[in-house]
């Protein structure tokens, strides 16, 4: 109760003026924590052991501020009960008492970081599927665009073939109706030669008749044209003859 009870306290105090903190940034001082106790466990006289026990007691502490506001209480436990282990080492009497204390609070140091890697590296897969999420979601954008994109050239496409193919039949009508023009003026200028009180009148369907014809169509609709014109030019002569 007592840990939970610390654990929470120095939660609150430290929320409101250091605001919540990254649990990576504890690596540093629970790697010197650890480090330190080592160098205590392997010395050979209690000057020593004291001497980095002491240095991983500061360790501790540092790293106690920091896990306090980013959600890893189990390495928090660990390091709190490796804090008040090795703060036991200085009033030690005995190189064997102390001893005991540096090799209980190795354990703890070595399992902080332990527990250290499992918060951050549940926090680093969340931040990674919310990062895969977003991509996703990117991607997903991004093929929408494209097929606005493709859908937006097809239909400039469409309108491109169209004006073509519009071009192209106005063309076609203007050549057969400068063609038709040209020999109704040669028939009719035959016709007057001959003394022939007539004349060809060419009878055309209305523009917008003709150009929403296909290709196909307005050929054969000029060629019959052309057909019955040189026919009735023939009928008139003959005509114009026997008289």
């Amino acid at each position: 109760m007592k840990k939970n009870y610390t654990f929470f306290l120095m939660l609150l105090l430290y929320a409101y003026s250091q605001g919540q903190t990254s649990c990576d940034e504890a690596y540093p001082d629970l790697n010197y924590a650890y480090s330190h106790v080592k160098s205590a466990y392997n010395s050979n006289n209690i000057t020593h052991l004291k001497f980095y026990s002491n240095k991983s007691v500061k360790a501790f502490e540092r790293a106690k501020l920091i896990l306090n506001n980013c959600n890893c209480e189990e390495a928090y436990n660990n390091v709190y009960d490796g804090y008040e282990l090795l703060s036991k080492v200085s009033d030690a009497e005995s190189y064997e008492d102390g001893r005991f204390y540096v090799s209980r609070g190795q354990k703890k140091a070595k399992q902080s970081i332990l527990e250290l890697d499992k918060c951050t590296e549940l926090s680093n897969s969340d931040e990674n599927l919310e990062a895969l999420q977003d991509e996703q979601l990117n991607l997903k954008q991004q093929q929408l665009e494209l097929k606005e994109k493709e859908k937006e050239l097809k239909r400039k496409l469409a309108e491109q073939k169209q004006k073509e193919l519009l071009i192209k039949k106005e063309m076609l009508i203007n050549s057969f109706e400068a063609a038709i023009s040209s020999k109704i003026k040669n028939f009719n200028e035959i016709l007057k030669i001959c003394e022939c009180n007539d004349e060809l009148i060419n009878k055309n369907l209305f523009y917008n008749d003709l150009v929403s014809k296909n290709i196909r169509d307005i050929k054969t609709y000029y060629l019959n044209n052309i057909k019955e014109i040189t026919s009735n030019y023939l009928v008139k002569l003959n005509i114009c003859n026997n008289l």
